[in-house]
């Protein structure tokens, strides 16, 4: 399933949206966003990502935002609330930054404060990744369980 800015997928009774926003940062590039939602399944040739079209609790979820600038260059941030129905693993860079919050407070994943503990992964409310490539175009991967 692909869409551009916000990606929907109806699972089980419930919404999935992976809304995904760009926020520059210093200077203002344009920046296109897409979301393609597949899910890992493991068969007979192994673990395969297939197009989210049905998901159950306990699936893999693997988010790709590809992301495409034009016009000014500069470093942009682009963040994604987590749905409350997926609980973060990783992403595939790991230079993403978690917030357990609704987005107040940011750090790294095993490092982040929530509630006088350090947040734990099925706390992770929003996503961020720091774009300061000077690459025009660029992919941003990570995975995610559904609850």
């Amino acid at each position: 399933m692909r869409r551009t800015g916000v990606c929907r997928v109806l699972k089980q009774g419930f919404l999935i949206a992976a809304a995904i926003a760009a926020v520059p940062v210093g200077a203002a590039p344009r920046v296109a966003l897409a979301s393609d939602v597949f899910v890992e399944r493991v068969g007979e040739s192994g673990r395969v990502l297939q197009p989210a079209s049905l998901l159950r609790p306990g699936d893999r979820v693997v988010t790709i935002v590809t992301w495409k600038r034009s016009g000014a260059e500069g470093s942009f941030t682009v963040t994604n609330p987590l749905p409350r129905e997926l609980q973060f693993q990783r992403s595939a860079d790991g230079a993403q930054e978690v917030s357990a919050d609704g987005g107040r407070s940011w750090g790294r994943l095993g490092e982040l404060r929530s509630g006088g503990h350090v947040a734990a992964p099925e706390e992770v409310t929003h996503v961020r990744w720091r774009i300061i490539t000077p690459a025009r175009e660029g992919r941003i991967a990570y995975s995610a369980i559904v609850r």
